[in-house]
């Protein structure tokens, strides 16, 4: 599989999500940090890092032309298999509680909740939402 380029992650993580999309020069600069590695491919991508025996899912996005095929649990398995490789023993990630569909995700995948940050997402015109924060068991 071919790389993705910060600029093609900045598009597909743009037609993605509803908030502030990362620019090609933030991908850029995360992907140049020690530890940091993207797997997927133009319609589905999963970035993550690893530290020491710790991976953490900075980002898993899919292409709204492209959701409800698989791809997101393709690309969150992928995204184990590689934080594996890089001897990572434990998963985790932060999810807007009110990302119902990434939450399913997620625990399909075995995930558990592990904590909670109250108020931290905010919502043009709506409520804030908390941040949960899950992980999971690689090794």
């Amino acid at each position: 599989m071919t790389p993705l380029s910060p600029e093609a992650l900045a598009r597909l993580h743009a037609a993605a999500m509803e908030s502030r999309g990362w620019s090609a020069a933030e991908f850029a600069a995360l992907l140049a940090q020690r530890g940091v590695f993207v797997t997927g491919d133009s319609r589905c991508f999963a970035l993550g890092r690893v530290v020491v025996d710790e991976a953490e899912l900075l980002m898993l996005a899919t292409d709204p032309a492209h959701r409800r095929q698989g791809l997101g649990r393709a690309t969150l398995a992928a995204f184990h298999e590689e934080a594996r490789a890089r001897d990572a023993a434990t998963a985790f990630l932060e999810v807007d509680e009110a990302n119902r569909a990434a939450r399913a995700l997620y625990a399909a995948a075995g995930y558990a909740e592990t904590g909670r940050r109250r108020g931290y997402y905010r919502h043009d015109g709506g409520p804030a939402t908390d941040a949960l924060t899950m992980a999971l068991r690689l090794a």
